[in-house]
């Protein structure tokens, strides 16, 4: 019975991200919900009471996988700052490919359309950078005049804004490749010893390959 109640919520869970993304929150019913996970709307109703409690677990689906993630590059044995760009790709990419991140980020664009508080995202991210950025501190990576913590908030801000644009822009240029610019640039103020190229070569030789672009 538990198997079947948590293959539910996963099913309702998945067909509401899917409708969260390709029409947003205001334009998606709980009949189709109900439709596309094949799950009757009462089965909707008995897991998740409204249409706002069940875009809260999407978000809070969101945030396992995002604090996973972040965790995973808290290990050592890769410099800092490098691990800071290869997490930063692998946000791209899950913003790129996971329906649940994708959904994650546009309940938080619609925020203010859902009667229920949406958490923000960025409390995570900007914890992590800031112990990247004070571990490349500390091992000698980062600039003199750059400070973890102020650092990390302008990264994650302008980061999510480079996403933004991406999706709203016509062309849709896939963000791995403007993200890769755009480290090109910021790493000169953020390193030392400033090769940017090189580090996000290794940064990406190590995770995955380089975008096209």
């Amino acid at each position: 019975m538990q198997d079947r109640a948590r293959a539910t919520r996963r099913a309702l869970l998945e067909a509401a991200a899917h409708l969260f993304v390709e029409q947003g929150y205001a334009r998606t019913s709980i009949n189709e919900i109900s439709d596309l996970s094949g799950r009757t709307s009462g089965a909707v109703y008995f897991h998740y009471s409204s249409k706002e409690k069940l875009a809260l677990a999407v978000v809070r689906e969101q945030f396992a996988a995002w604090t996973l993630l972040a965790d995973r590059y808290a290990a050592p044995g890769v410099p800092p700052l490098e691990k800071l760009v290869a997490l930063s790709f692998d946000i791209a990419k899950a913003l790129r490919d996971d329906v649940m991140t994708r959904a994650g980020a546009r309940l938080w664009a619609e925020r203010r359309t859902i009667d229920v508080a949406i958490p923000t995202p960025f409390a995570v991210w900007t914890a992590a950078v800031t112990r990247l950025l004070a571990e490349a501190r500390a091992d000698g990576e980062l600039a003199e005049e750059v400070e973890p913590s102020g650092t990390a908030a302008t990264l994650v801000c302008a980061f999510f804004g480079l996403y933004d644009l991406t999706e709203e822009m016509a062309e849709h240029e896939d963000l791995s490749d403007r993200l890769h610019r755009w480290w090109l640039l910021i790493l000169k103020a953020l390193q030392a010893r400033p090769e940017p190229a090189a580090l996000v070569a290794r940064a990406l030789a190590h995770h995955r390959p380089t975008p096209t672009g």
